[in-house]
């Protein structure tokens, strides 16, 4: 039809008298067809890095809690950017070895790099790398900024927008990602309850915190997940010669001395090292650059290995080597294409400040008088002058961005933002291939998802460094999904988790519900086999944390998701299940299996209102009896419980069924009888609430992780119990 329609316009063009029609008819198929629209919208691209080391030295270096003056120069320090336009839109991304960039600093920046090259100012990326050995871009904590270097350091973005710019010629870019999780891991863990501390305020609030699993009898697990995602963003000219590769990876910083661009500088020197190591005459010099990812609770060592499996004298230039040889082992893999179109959002987002009430003021007004003109000197002093900043300030303007070229997408936060959120945005996005960079366009401090609030930390103190509205999470991932669906002209996709052979053996075993617990947060949690029951989480629950068997319930390179339980639990509501019940769950103790009493509650039927007494309630045995092992009692006096033989070692995922047939009680543990008695079923007709991490009064809840819980309205036997062991 497409055809017929060009042919019919050419002969209604046909001049009477004949005049070089042949050549008419040649030039308008030609503008019609498909490949004009290749040709009038040719990808191009250029990169530059332009040198930022400050050239007066000493110079107040940012990213601690007080401020501190550095004189000596270890490594150069860079802006490094790419341009890219498809003969429409033009774009550019900068990445800048700093700590981070204030937004009215930045707007200054992009103005004045209008002015200069034409690009708007909503087309011009610029991020941080969040290194903390350089000039203090950024008033923080108890750090001012450098007023000495800003305008050198404004004066050199603008020259690497230009530069880049400049060097643009007809290009082609790909995509690849490696995992790198051995170099990337949570550094923000789940204290006891009965090991909470207090905040700098004087109240104790601190239930997670940065590096406390360093004594791992203080701690219960991590607060949530890593994304080991090392992804690359690869431009190459027409004939191959590399001009660029963007990095992105989430991990926070490794420590470097001196002035330094830490491990973000030595990879992208790295790069150009292996790639590109030198410059063809007349071409421009191939740039390497590393981008932030979500990295806010995030860090490199990994508390999970105990400390003498820790190499604390690992070289930053070891680590960053294998870095590298992830990075180049995708790097071979990369597919190119030159089609690639652009399009790019931007929205300005106003937030509120977590803001002091009276009481608060008044006790930072008094320390921050006594304090005069000097900056801070405790940790007091610094969330007091915080607390008289935000006050002031009251809101404050935020820069969200997304950007799509070909397939690939680009989402921005101005915020240090964990993990989890970006794992959020890069599975919702309708783009097959994505990264998130944080500190971009702003620095805006952390912002932990709503439901780590409730356990305080570092990360959660109002302050610049975290004085976002609790709010602030939800709607930056909600916009951030909705301005890549704008990009991409397309829906998001509906993230779930995939059924492996696990996950489809219980579904043939027609359970009443079947919960996964692989969400991103709460309240509920789906029921998989489509008959309703969908359960709700009670307050102090993280997620999407690892959970057992990967390649047992998921289908291949997928990872199994659980929920990790600070105090709250999972209640469900299921009338059906009488006498005659089955439950199916997978365990992570993480409490020290002489921690207290009882080391946890995991499952419990019963009711708030005083039913519990008649209900059956299964858990783990602490310093009081039974320590570490399986211990089950019904109704309401626990010196009547049995207790099973196997002690259950912490941290280490265990499979348990409790299977209820009228008075006989049978619990396996990994397939093999644990506990086997006779117990009366005097369950009330309207018993029909069941909890997971804790009994219905919450005494002794559950501190750990659990997933893969499912219930059946009947008792299985030993051989269908069988059926669901994993191994």
């Amino acid at each position: 039809m497409e055809l017929l329609n060009r042919q019919t316009l050419v002969r209604k063009t046909t001049n009477k008298n004949g005049i070089n029609m042949k050549i008419i008819r040649i030039i308008i198929v030609l503008l019609l067809s498909p490949l004009s629209a290749l040709y009038a919208a040719e990808f191009k691209a250029g990169a530059a890095a332009v040198d930022i080391t400050p050239t007066k030295l000493p110079v107040l270096v940012n990213g601690g809690m007080f401020n501190r003056f550095v004189d000596k120069v270890k490594t150069p320090i860079f802006a490094r950017a790419i341009a890219m336009t498809d003969g429409k839109e033009q774009v550019i991304i900068i990445v800048v070895d700093t700590c981070m960039m204030s937004r009215p600093f930045l707007d200054e920046v992009k103005d004045l790099a209008k002015k200069k090259t034409g690009i708007p100012v909503n087309r011009i990326l610029i991020s941080a790398d969040h290194t903390h050995s350089t000039p203090s871009a950024m008033g923080c904590l108890g750090t001012d900024a450098d007023e000495a270097y800003l305008p050198f350091l404004r004066e050199k973005l603008v020259e690497a927008v230009a530069s880049a710019q400049a060097a643009q010629e007809p290009a082609r870019i790909g995509f690849a990602r490696g995992n790198a999780a051995e170099f990337t891991a949570l550094r923000r863990w789940i204290r006891r309850s009965d090991r909470v501390v207090d905040d700098p305020f004087g109240n104790p609030t601190v239930r997670a915190n940065m590096h406390a699993a360093a004594n791992w009898d203080d701690v219960t697990g991590e607060s949530g997940p890593e994304d080991p995602d090392l992804s690359l963003i690869s431009i190459q000219a027409c004939d191959g010669r590399p001009i660029a590769v963007l990095g992105n990876f989430s991990m926070h910083y490794f420590s470097d001395q001196d002035i330094s661009a830490d491990y973000f500088g030595l990879f992208c020197e790295g790069l150009k090292q292996r790639i590109a190591p030198e410059t063809k005459p007349g071409k421009s010099t191939f740039v390497g650059i590393m981008s932030h990812g979500c990295s806010g609770d995030i860090w490199r060592r990994d508390y999970t290995r105990p400390a003498s499996e820790w190499n604390a004298k690992l070289k930053i230039e070891d680590y960053t080597k294998g870095l590298l040889d992830i990075a180049m082992k995708a790097y071979q893999t990369i597919r190119y294409r030159d089609d690639a179109d652009i399009a790019m959002v931007e929205r300005r987002m106003t937030l509120n400040y977590r803001v002091p009430d009276k009481q608060r003021l008044e006790w930072a007004e008094r320390i921050v008088t006594a304090m005069g003109d000097r900056l801070p000197k405790t940790t007091t002093e610094v969330y007091a002058r915080e607390q008289i900043i935000l006050h002031k300030q009251q809101k404050t303007e935020i820069v969200l961005q997304a950007l799509r070229i070909g397939g690939i997408g680009i989402a921005t936060t101005s915020c240090e933002t964990y993990a989890i959120t970006g794992l959020k945005i890069k599975a919702a996005s309708p783009l097959p291939d994505n990264i998130v960079i944080e500190l971009a366009n702003g620095g805006d401090g952390y912002i932990p998802p709503m439901d780590q609030y409730l356990f305080g930390g570092y990360n959660t103190w109002p302050a610049r460094s975290a004085g976002l509205e609790v709010m602030a999470e939800p709607k930056i991932t909600e916009a951030l999904i909705g301005m890549l669906e704008k990009v991409s002209d397309r829906p998001r996709r509906e993230w779930r988790l995939s059924d492996g052979p696990a996950a489809k053996a219980i579904l043939k075993a027609k359970p009443v519900a079947y919960w996964r617990m692989n969400e991103f947060t709460g309240p509920h949690a789906a029921d998989a086999t489509g008959n309703g029951h969908n359960a709700v989480y009670e307050r102090e629950i993280t997620y999407y944390l690892e959970g057992p068997f990967s390649q047992q319930f998921c289908s291949e390179d997928s990872v199994n998701r659980a929920v990790h339980f600070v105090g709250g639990r999972l209640r469900a509501r299921l009338g059906e299940l009488a006498d005659h019940y089955t439950i199916s769950l997978w365990l992570w103790n993480g409490m020290p299996n002489d921690g207290r009493d009882v080391s946890g509650w995991f499952f419990s039927r019963g009711r708030d209102q005083g039913l519990d007494k008649y209900g059956d309630h299964l858990g783990i045995g602490g310093r009081s009896g039974n320590t570490g092992h399986l211990i089950f009692f019904h109704g309401e006096d626990m010196k009547t419980a049995t207790a099973g033989n196997t002690q259950i070692p912490r941290w280490q995922w265990q499979h348990v069924v409790f299977v209820r047939d009228g008075r006989a009680v049978r619990v396996y543990l990994n397939g093999q009888l644990e506990i086997e008695t006779n117990v009366p079923a005097n369950f009330p007709a309207n018993l029909d609430e069941c909890f997971f991490g804790g009994r219905s009064d919450n005494d002794s809840s559950w501190e750990g992780r659990l997933d893969e819980i499912a219930v059946f309205s009947r008792a299985l036997s030993a051989r269908e119990v069988s059926r669901l062991v994993v191994k």
